[in-house]
């Protein structure tokens, strides 16, 4: 799995999440594409201003194409199609966060070699930024501050780019990993068992 297929699979993945988030916040179809717009691009902004990349190279043609006809084939799909569809919303947003998490490390190994503090400052808010957004947007509590499983997997990421491992087998065995823990996390509820999660009585 290359950068560039990492790449579109972010995007398609969380512009996809967004579209289905708008949908059950019943936004109209301007809130559809503006929901998935943000959550595909939303976190990469951030990493770019982050790392100091100009945001502009977010902006290529292939790219943004690609967003808007997914986003469109989501829009004119029938209900019936979409409601089954929303049920993987979990799905997608773990392959995008995999994929944008380890797209982010990759970026910041670039431009400041090994310094793995930046590189998992990059991955943390290209992986979970744009969801950040989109559900802020959307009036609901982010996921990524409420389950701390998303952050410790962005740092996952980071750590592995970190280590050389970025082979297209590599990468695409970290992402099945991630993709897996995320999942698990939400289905058995892990969470770590801190003071401050300790109600009072």
């Amino acid at each position: 799995m290359s950068w560039t297929v990492l790449h579109f699979i972010g995007i398609i993945s969380y512009a996809a999440s967004g579209a289905f988030v708008a949908l059950e916040a019943e936004f109209s179809f301007i809130g559809v594409y503006a929901l998935g717009l943000t959550t595909a691009f939303g976190g990469a902004m951030v990493r770019n201003f982050i790392i100091g990349v100009p945001v502009s190279e977010l902006w290529v043609h292939s790219i943004i194409l690609t967003v808007l006809m997914t986003l469109t084939i989501i829009v004119i799909l029938p209900q019936n199609w979409i409601n089954h569809w929303k049920r993987w919303s979990l799905f997608f947003d773990s392959i995008g966060l995999s994929s944008f998490a380890l797209q982010g490390a990759m970026s910041a190994k670039e431009s400041f070699s090994d310094d793995l503090g930046v590189m998992i400052l990059a991955s943390m808010f290209t992986g979970i930024g744009g969801g950040m957004i989109r559900d802020i947007i959307a009036a609901r509590k982010p996921l990524a501050l409420k389950e701390e499983i998303h952050a410790i997997l962005t740092i996952l990421c980071a750590i592995c780019i970190w280590l050389g491992w970025n082979t297209p087998l590599q990468l695409t065995l970290i992402v099945l990993l991630v993709i897996a823990l995320r999942m698990s996390a939400i289905h058995y509820q892990w969470r770590l068992h801190l003071p401050c999660h300790h109600k009072k009585e």
